[in-house]
């Protein structure tokens, strides 16, 4: 192609020199260093686009495709870096195709591309031109036998078609051809439909007996160990700062045999380092105390055959911090050793992220993504009063730039998150953790190797990190004699960082009015405008929401119906239409009496709430008990709902009923919005009198028509 025309059309890229940088200038933000490659490096990293603390450093790794095909697939590798789609392609594609993806998706398509390469090799053909839309198909069909998803399938049919895609957009294309999926359809190259919405997500909430103990420890580590294990480690680093750079000397060679000599010789407890397996002197611990050298330390261990008698007579070296924080009421330790520091440190590190992944309600990129000082303390209002704590956050999923192409960096979240006290005090032992203006989640600050780590924990990292907690915390409650806190195993697998914002999601929107919290707190500010399709927030392949919160579900229509018996039990009258059902479900609804539910009940569940007109929904805000009819309700609930709308509670529904407890409500409700109506101005205080005055009418309606239950039953 000529110079000219590729000056006419910006879309094609010159060819590049063995010397080519991989990733060109004009793509890397000015705060990005990481290292770039160049063309003829058998690997590329393209850590050069990746700004999100939180995502990996990848690379793509050129050994991996066949040498006939290498220079091929190089070619159209470094256009898909460096270049953009045609708006007219992305057209055809749809609205969610990006001109230009993400460092990560780059390296899957590369790895897609190679594996092609492969296949196509093994069938003798050596040239990507040769690769007929035929052998696209087949290569489809052989994927698609491996029992590949159908949004998998799709990600594939994608991914090749870019390979056609990115080679016109090169000064001298190959000749790839096109798919014959662009002219007739992806259908009949992908997995079949399986019935399940390809929107829903599939991720399994936490387990309630796994969620509670978990949050429990983490809390406790936060507010009641941190400051025990923050002191040690300091302790521990101010020590090991202390004992590297000493050179040997006569002090410290007389005071190293003035402390150990006295241990050896009376047969005490040598201090030791190392696992309960495997003990050794504690040398950076002795040094420090000594002030002789490691070297010294060293030598006069094997004079006097310390690492025998450090094995017989091991005693974990104890720092010399207090120990404030309680457990049940009782010191929670006698001492914190100089080993034991470097767990801790890393558990409490752990542990203030869970509270934050748990009750922020962030996706996992937000929380590792956060910054020391992103939870400023509020300022005092004129009353005295503060407000609440708010955390500014970056976020990154979906974010782009005006050309629609991903941007890695994220952008400033334009609202931020409400902070609960739990989790500003997480957030103020992790700010103690780093450095100022630094990741709470830094990967080389909470590395206790100490190693040159870059950008935030990573999620494999965090996972891991996770599941060293629960070990610990188990063990830890067996010798605390607290085994009703162990935290069990999630009978749906490990604890993936995206389960605890899924879990938080369920309790939020079993609430009335809850949709609209979680449409607030997390940022889905769309359902504002329709709460009713928000619903299906969080929707898996079985039911939405309210389907997948069977057993809490149960649990609250239970204790609704416990009340109601002893409402009526006590002489109070009910009303409304559904009167004579809600005696009837209150009656046939066991009591739990606060005892955990087994899974065996959790199966049993699901049948329960499909009781249609016979569970108990109880509604506060409204002042009244939802008796739950799809057939009657006017909250619009969709055709299979198995539970009220609540926050489009309507007056006059066929599922109402009300006891004297909701009139007095309703009445000291109105008393509220009277007060609030003599300080308001006129107009809203006109529409505050107004509503007062409907509720009134409403426990009045009550009073006249409510009836015993023995008139009812």
């Amino acid at each position: 192609m000529t110079t000219a025309a590729i000056e006419l059309d910006p879309y094609i890229l010159s060819m590049p020199t063995a010397d080519s940088a991989v990733v060109l200038p004009k793509w890397i933000s000015p705060t990005n260093d990481h290292p770039n490659g160049r063309y003829r490096d058998l690997v590329w990293p393209l850590a050069p686009l990746i700004d999100n603390p939180a995502s990996s450093l990848v690379s793509i790794h050129w050994k991996n495709c066949p040498e006939e095909m290498r220079d091929q697939l190089k070619q159209v590798a470094w256009a898909m870096i460096n270049g953009e789609l045609r708006p007219s392609h992305l057209k055809q594609r749809g609205a969610a195709a990006r001109g230009r993806a993400s460092a990560s998706e780059l390296s899957t398509t590369c790895r897609e591309w190679m594996r092609l390469a492969r296949w196509l090799v093994k069938r003798g053909t050596t040239d990507l031109a040769d690769c007929s839309p035929d052998d696209f198909a087949a290569y489809a069909a052989y994927r698609k036998a491996e029992g590949i998803s159908r949004e998998d399938g799709k990600k594939l049919l994608g991914r090749l078609t870019d390979l056609w895609a990115f080679d016109q957009l090169t000064a001298s294309p190959l000749g790839v051809v096109q798919p014959s999926w662009m002219v007739d359809g992806v259908d009949d190259h992908l997995p079949a439909e399986t019935g399940e919405g390809g929107r829903e997500n599939s991720t399994e909430p936490l387990d309630p007996q796994v969620i509670g103990p978990l949050l429990v420890w983490a809390s406790r580590m936060v507010e009641d160990f941190a400051d025990d294990i923050l002191a040690a480690w300091a302790e521990r680093c101010r020590m090991n700062d202390i004992a590297v750079p000493l050179r040997g000397n006569p002090e410290g060679q007389a005071a190293l045999e003035a402390y150990l000599l006295p241990l050896i010789q009376s047969g005490a407890p040598l201090p030791t380092s190392g696992t309960p397996r495997a003990h050794s002197l504690a040398r950076t611990f002795i040094a420090a105390t000594t002030g002789a050298s490691l070297s010294q330390v060293s030598h006069f261990g094997r004079r006097h055959g310390l690492s025998r008698l450090a094995a017989e007579r091991a005693e974990p070296a104890r720092l010399p911090t207090a120990i404030t924080g309680l457990i049940e009421g009782r010191p929670w330790r006698e001492f914190i050793s100089f080993d034991e520091a470097g767990v801790l440190i890393r558990h409490l590190g752990t542990a203030a992220a869970v509270v934050c992944l748990y009750l922020t309600g962030m996706r996992p990129q937000e929380v590792q993504g956060l910054r020391s000082g992103c939870c400023p303390t509020p300022e005092p209002r004129p009353d005295g009063t503060t407000g609440h704590h708010l955390i500014y956050s970056r976020h990154y999923k979906s974010v782009t730039d005006a050309d629609g192409n991903h941007i890695s960096a994220g952008e400033d979240r334009e609202v931020p998150w409400t902070a609960i006290t739990p989790v500003v005090r997480a957030i103020r032992v992790l700010e103690r953790m780093v450095p100022d203006g630094e990741l709470l989640l830094s990967a080389a600050h909470h590395d206790i190797m100490q190693r040159r780590l870059r950008g935030a924990l990573k999620r494999g990292a965090l996972r891991q990190r996770i599941e060293e907690f629960v070990a610990w915390v188990n063990q830890e409650a067996q010798i605390q004699g607290l085994a009703e806190q162990v935290i069990p195993e999630d009978p749906h697998g490990k604890i993936g960082l995206a389960r605890f914002r899924r879990t938080l999601a369920w309790h939020v929107a079993r609430r009335p009015g809850g949709l609209i919290a979680l449409a607030i707190q997390y940022g889905h500010m769309r359902t504002i405008l329709d709460a009713r399709t928000s619903t299906g927030y969080g929707a898996r392949s079985r039911r939405g929401i309210h389907g997948e919160l069977d057993v809490e579900t149960v649990m609250a229509a239970a204790d609704t119906a416990a009340k109601l018996n002893d409402r009526m039990a006590a002489g109070e009258k009910i009303s409304g239409p559904a009167a004579r059902r809600a005696l009837t479900a209150a009656a046939t609804t066991p009591r739990f009496e606060g005892k955990l539910v087994t899974p065996k009940f959790a199966k049993k569940a699901a049948s329960f709430l499909a009781r249609d007109g016979l569970v108990l929904f109880d509604n506060p805000d409204a002042h009244l008990i939802c008796v739950f009819k799809r057939d009657t309700a006017l909250c619009d609930p969709s055709p299979d709902a198995i539970a009220p709308n609540q926050f489009a509670c309507e007056l006059g529904c066929g599922n109402a009923v009300r006891t004297d407890t909701h009139a007095a409500g309703l009445r000291e409700r109105a008393g509220e919005l009277e007060a609030l109506a003599a300080a308001a101005p006129e107009p809203v205080g006109r529409r505050l009198k107004r509503n007062a005055d409907r509720l009134r009418e409403v426990a009045d309606t009550h009073d006249a028509t409510a009836q015993r239950s023995e008139a009812l039953t």
